[in-house]
């Protein structure tokens, strides 16, 4: 008899199983499609009404031979990419998918761009997502009319999502734009960076399928089976063979370059017409402490031909600051060891220290006994690779950490800041023994929003804090795949765990991370016209800039270039005598509640409320003012022994604005820059009047009387209904004019 209930129950168990390996194969689950652009495109008389606005401003502060500015997003997920996939889902807070189909919609009518791009993460991006990319993207353009004078251009493109676990093996992300869109003139597949884990070989792996059964049958009414088909559809794709010709390549694996090097050769090789821009370049998220950019201005690490802009900020806030802090401090052996603190900064291992020692005083231990486990949680910290010091203290609270890591100085930063590879310490190396032309990074600079939700060009208003930011990534840490066993707070520390797994979320700092999300950015570009091409040309100049969101103007020259011929933004002179510049800006539009007449009527109204929130760019007439200019000056090494401290000079001017509606211009020169003998570069903030912006004071912290932050009200802490509003000063950044020096 026991024998025959335990033959019944094996069955009924492998029936189970059955069922659950079944369920986590995805049957019957919709696979994630690119989709179909619904709207119609913009109405020529919106268009027209956009660049004569941009025109008369020009024309009020003498601006001659002005191209049209246009405003775009180069830095856009759609749920094709995991972290917007996992964020979508109704298990973690989200409203469903939203596909390539809804970032066009939106980039056309809601944002109002003039051009944008979309950028999923390459390592999940199979043929069949790659093709649904591609097609709904041909399927955008096709909408926009007068290939000549299109409303929006929509660029094809990815992002290499490259995550080292270590200083020297990590280099970071970069989106990849395609000029093109004919079969012949775009890649059989995108490149990615591998699996997470960089340049090792060690990585994420797909749970089983009786796993992703479980995740199923559990959120079957919260999009669990839709993302276990996701998940296995990722999980089936294989590395393309190394060292083969891409073009040699099968059109069903995944295309590998595990460094920036291995990339641009790729790119080399495929020999199409393609640019690469740097972002997130300061995000402690994922960054490791003591992350620097020299080793990408070592031979081949860098290519001037594909790499041209980088990103100054976006909706992880901005990377353009540098500061003397460390993060940790390296000994000639590669040894780590925590630095102590300072006014400025608090360092996350020293505070992981306090942490413990107060744990330990309330133990009643000795006080050397608590000195030596706090000197141990500190060590703990230092030593734990992919950013990973958060997990060395059991049990602690995002409050606990009060702002260490944080740049106190620096305006709206990114998380967990690094500042050796901000966008200022990026312009200031330099490596005389690169390839010729590769010696420095002479990069124009942009802005972009990184949205993970098909939604290009969220900064045009502050609003919206739960689908406008990416501040419901928190949420994944209470889904089955990022929930993370509770830990007892105990009074010690221990080693950070080696393994890379699903976990990482919370080796991150997802929940703190998640108060530090903003609206995002936006790319201008000083355009000949409206083409695709004319927009590319522009880039490839580097006559572009970036905002923190709002559209303002801003023009910036050098004077006395060769032939007495001006010089705009992003362009490169050698000079004998002082270099004369002149800036004009122009400050953004206040924008009106809703939707004007022309985006209600390209889309369903519950399409516009669900894509739009019911909110869209919506010009007034009324500009808000210039406050002042900032100019930065950096004198870029002579040798890569150089300190690059005193050679930031930020801001190395200033220029008040009367506060005029119609903008503010200024001429200045340099008159040292002869009597310095050495080459510099120049770039203008444009300041405007201080307003409220989502998530402005991620912590909001309480400073005691030595300006140590004692408490925090997290953004993360509020309810969606609370915005978390703060006053910003929002920008623009000019690309640098680039002036060399040579004796006459």
């Amino acid at each position: 008899m026991l024998s025959r209930s335990l033959v019944i129950l094996g069955f009924l168990l492998a029936g189970v199983l059955g069922l659950l390996h079944y369920a986590g194969t995805g049957a019957g689950a919709p696979a994630p499609l690119g989709g179909t652009p619904e709207a119609r495109k913009i109405a020529p008389a919106v268009v027209a009404a956009r660049a004569e606005a941009v025109q008369r401003a020009a024309d009020e502060l003498g601006v001659a031979h002005s191209k049209q500015i246009l405003f775009g997003d180069l830095h856009v997920h759609s749920t094709f990419s995991f972290d917007a996939f996992q964020m979508s889902l109704p298990m973690a807070g989200g409203d469903g998918a939203h596909p390539v189909a809804d970032a066009c919609d939106f980039a056309r009518h809601c944002a109002g761009l003039d051009f944008w791009s979309i950028n999923d993460h390459a390592v999940t991006l199979g043929p069949r997502r790659w093709a649904e990319t591609v097609e709904t993207m041909r399927q955008c353009n096709a909408v926009a009319g007068d290939a000549e004078n299109p409303d929006t251009v929509a660029f094809l493109g990815w992002e290499w999502t490259q995550v080292g676990p270590t200083p020297d093996t990590h280099y970071g992300h970069k989106n990849v734009i395609l000029r093109d869109l004919d079969d012949e003139r775009i890649p059989t597949r995108p490149i990615s960076a591998g699996i997470p884990g960089g340049a090792s070989d060690e990585g994420l792996t797909v749970p089983p399928a009786v796993v992703l059964g479980l995740l199923s049958v559990s959120e079957w009414k919260t999009g669990g089976p839709a993302f276990a088909e996701y998940l296995r559809e990722t999980g089936n794709l294989v590395d393309c063979e190394a060292d083969v010709p891409v073009r040699d390549l099968p059109t069903d694996c995944r295309e590998v370059a595990r460094t920036p090097k291995l990339l641009f050769e790729k790119l080399r090789d495929w020999n199409l017409a393609t640019l690469v821009i740097p972002h997130g370049t300061t995000w402690g998220f994922y960054t490791p402490p003591g992350s620097a950019w020299d080793k990408q201005i070592t031979v081949g690490m860098h290519d001037p031909e594909e790499q041209r802009l980088i990103e100054v900020m976006s909706g992880h806030g901005n990377s353009e600051e540098y500061r003397p802090f460390r993060e940790v401090l390296f000994g000639a052996d590669g040894s780590r060891t925590c630095p102590a603190p300072t006014d400025a900064y608090l360092p996350s291992c020293w505070r992981a220290g306090e942490i413990i020692q107060a744990r330990c005083a309330s133990e009643g231990a000795g006080e050397a006994e608590c000195e030596e486990r706090a000197a141990v949680a500190r060590q703990h910290w230092v030593d734990a690779n992919r950013n990973g010091g958060a997990s060395t203290v059991p049990g602690v609270l995002a409050k606990e950490w009060q702002d260490a890591g944080q740049c106190r100085d620096c305006e709206i930063p990114s998380f967990n800041y690094r500042p050796r590879s901000s966008v200022q310490y990026i312009l200031s190396l330099s490596n005389p023994e690169a390839e010729a032309d590769a010696d420095r990074f002479r990069f124009g600079i942009i802005a972009s929003s990184d949205n993970h939700s098909g939604r290009p060009g969220t900064g045009y208003k502050e609003f919206s804090r739960a689908e406008f930011t990416e501040a419901r990534f928190g949420n994944f840490l209470d889904t089955p795949l990022g929930e993370v066993p509770e830990r007892e707070p105990v009074a010690h520390s221990e080693p950070a765990a080696e393994k890379f797994s699903t976990a990482v979320f919370s080796v991150w700092e997802t929940e703190r991370q998640s108060s530090f999300f903003m609206t995002g950015g936006l790319a201008a570009v000083h355009s000949e016209g409206r083409s695709r091409e004319q927009i590319w040309d522009a880039m490839q100049r580097k006559e572009v800039y970036g905002t923190s969101g709002p559209r303002i103007l801003l023009w910036f020259d050098l004077l006395n270039g060769p032939n007495g011929s001006p010089v705009p933004m992003g362009g490169q002179v050698t000079l004998d005598e002082s270099p004369i510049f002149q800036v004009r800006a122009v400050g953004s539009f206040e924008q009106k509640p809703g939707c004007p007449a022309d985006a209600g009527a390209a889309m369903a109204p519950e399409r516009l409320e669900r894509v739009c929130q019911g909110e869209c760019y919506h010009p007034s007439d009324e500009r808000r003012p210039i406050s002042r200019l900032e100019i930065v000056r950096i004198l870029p090494q002579e040798s890569s022994a150089e300190d690059v401290t005193p050679l930031i000079e930020d801001p190395w001017r200033v220029i008040q604005c009367s506060g005029d509606p119609s903008g503010c211009k200024a001429a200045f020169t340099d008159p040292d820059f002869a009597s310095l003998g050495r080459d510099a570069l120049y770039y203008v903030r444009a300041i405007e009047a201080p307003s409220q912006a989502v998530q402005a004071d991620p912590l909001a912290c309480t400073f005691d009387d030595s300006g140590r932050c004692v408490t925090t009200s997290p953004c993360s802490d509020r309810p969606w209904s609370d915005e978390c509003l703060a006053e910003t000063e929002e920008r623009a950044w000019s690309s640098p004019i680039f002036v060399d020096y040579q004796a006459d």
